[in-house]
């Protein structure tokens, strides 16, 4: 690898690529979660998107096992392509997102510490906003009613509708040396870092450093454990009402909740986290915060308390 001339510029998340050894079972699964399916290539590859601008939030591919296939952030141009190609472990040369909606160029590299792919994308065309309907009724409040007389909350029993791609995060083998390559070649900052007894820093929530502009709390964390795993894809919905409709709808589908409805402390977001037919943990999230650089990192202690505010007791199996 040559040595970076800087920081290759992050702007956004934007999608991310599964395998699936059950292709139908997976359809299944991501249609009642609430994606819409964009573009279908064949029976073996189908684009799904949010209602949001973003071309396209997940690719589902047939594999012969169930697989990570990586997260696509957008670049701020196409030199920090060039960077990419010429700086990153394994990475490819620049090439064309040919059959993804939005279209764009793309280099590929691999993680070097744990070895899974992450995307940096540039020149996609953005997608139009879907026309769905979404709840923007006024709340009430014990000395304070915004809802008119007569007016009244009425909902739809639905799968929650995903906006877009939030985050993503993993458990990483080391994190000093994701910590550092991280930090050298992105323009990513922590948000949140988590210490053992020993003050130790063993997570971290990362952002982007937008400068002024409002950027969500954590775009990607990391975990340090006994081995490398994708630990979960976060999507938002509209609202709580949304969410929660969206949780029923899943449970009524028979599908296996890992953990929620409850609210996280580190961001803010109320989560709701269900397992997919492969196992995977996808999240459906609503009210995270949101930072500019300005906001310092915030350190503080692992435990039951640093994870949510309220919900049920964290599972075992969410901490595996």
């Amino acid at each position: 690898m040559a040595e970076a001339p800087r920081k290759i510029m992050l702007k956004r998340i934007a999608h991310v690529y599964y395998k699936y050894s059950d292709m139908d079972k997976a359809t299944t699964f991501l249609d009642d979660f609430g994606f819409t399916e964009e573009k279908k290539i064949s029976d073996d590859k189908i684009y799904y998107r949010g209602y949001g601008k973003e071309p396209w939030v997940l690719c589902a591919i047939k594999g012969d096992k169930a697989e990570f296939g990586g997260v696509g952030f957008v670049v701020e141009s196409e030199e920090d392509l060039r960077i990419a190609a010429e700086t990153l472990p394994k990475a490819t040369k620049i090439y064309e997102l040919e059959d993804a909606p939005g279209g764009g160029k793309c280099v590929t590299f691999y993680d070097p510490v744990d070895g899974y792919p992450m995307h940096l994308v540039y020149g996609q065309e953005a997608a139009e906003m879907l026309d769905i309907p979404l709840p923007h009724e006024p709340m009430n409040y014990p000395t304070e009613k915004n809802r008119p007389a007569n007016k009244f909350q009425r909902f739809e029993k639905r799968p929650a509708p995903v906006h877009k791609l939030g985050h993503f995060g993993v458990r990483t083998v080391s994190f000093a040396k994701s910590y550092k390559f991280y930090c050298d070649h992105f323009n990513f900052l922590a948000s949140d870092l988590i210490h053992d007894g020993e003050g130790i820093d063993r997570t971290v929530f990362f952002r982007l450093d937008r400068g002024d502009e409002e950027v969500d709390h954590h775009v990607f964390f990391f975990a340090e454990g006994r081995s490398y795993k994708v630990h979960h894809s976060s999507f938002e919905t509209h609202d709580f009402d949304t969410q929660v409709l969206g949780h029923d709808w899943l449970r009524e589908k028979g599908y296996k909740n890992c953990w929620g409805v409850g609210r996280h402390v580190l961001g803010s977001q109320i989560f709701d986290y269900w397992y997919d037919p492969d196992g995977f943990i996808m999240e459906h999230y609503v009210d995270g915060d949101l930072i500019t650089s300005s906001e310092p990192p915030h350190r503080s202690k692992a435990g039951p308390g640093s994870l949510h505010v309220w919900g049920p007791d964290v599972p075992g199996d969410f901490l595996d």
